[in-house]
């Protein structure tokens, strides 16, 4: 049978998602664990990939499996085995086709910044202590929604076939002393996200227009856009499917 793994993790130890020769992933820490205790060799595929130091509130894999078992009992056997940064929160029988990447309809990230120092948010969040202008950087991120093809946020000389992705939300949030930015597409480009905030940072301090803004987008330029913030305050916060139900749909397994 197929299953669907939905876990978290702090990313703060690891090189990433992906499993790579000679440094510690999430993967294959999980892959491990999983293995281990069904007693079989396990292949697990995440929804995406994360880079070093990225962090998960939500995250899906799939894998399949000969062997039987009480769900309620893996996920306490698995919470037991696992390091303290990796939590899994549910095992999830799906259709022998189901794929965890292929089958999202849509992502969520988070960037978290700090604006005062903070030593419980060191390794969890950006400490940027100039003031942004929240507004501008608002007027900003609503362009990302006009836009489809954003080269200009994406890491340079990768093997991507297409740089076309369709955001469907873009915001920042106060909250106290920090600001948080929130961003869903039905896909994201090796460091996106970060390359959009960076730039949007340049928005709020004054440097970089609206109308300078959209043309970074337009220019498919990678200089032309700002620098990549830090990959700790990143938060992957959401993966959807459309027969896996979450709290916000009534789309039944």
């Amino acid at each position: 049978m197929r299953y669907f793994l939905e876990f978290s993790y702090n990313g703060t130890n690891y090189y990433g998602w992906q499993i790579q020769p000679g440094a510690k992933s999430v993967q294959e820490t999980l892959q491990k664990t999983l293995s281990t205790l069904l007693g079989e060799k396990l292949e697990i595929a995440g929804a995406g990939r994360t880079d070093t130091g990225v962090h998960a509130k939500l995250m899906y894999a799939h894998f399949d499996t000969e062997s039987y078992f009480e769900i309620a009992k893996l996920i306490h056997r698995l919470n037991s085995f696992l390091p303290p940064d990796i939590a899994v929160s549910d095992i999830i029988p799906v259709h022998d086709d189901a794929h965890a990447r292929f089958d999202a309809t849509s992502r969520t990230y988070e960037y978290h910044i700090h604006t005062k120092k903070n030593v419980f948010l060191e390794n969890l969040s950006f400490q940027h202590s100039r003031v942004l202008d929240l507004d501008a950087m608002n007027l900003a991120a609503r362009q990302l929604l006009l836009h489809d093809d954003f080269e200009a946020f994406s890491k340079t000389n990768t093997d991507v076939r297409t740089f076309i992705c369709k955001i469907t939300k873009a915001h920042w949030e106060k909250d106290h002393d920090q600001l948080i930015f929130t961003i869903s597409a039905d896909r994201f480009l090796r460091n996106m996200v970060r390359a959009i905030v960076g730039t949007l940072i340049q928005v709020g301090l004054g440097k970089t227009t609206l109308d300078e803004f959209t043309k970074i987008i337009e220019s498919k330029n990678r200089s032309k856009a700002g620098f990549s913030v830090p990959a700790k305050g990143l938060y992957l916060v959401e993966v959807r499917y459309d027969y896996i139900k979450t709290p916000e749909t009534d789309t039944a397994l």
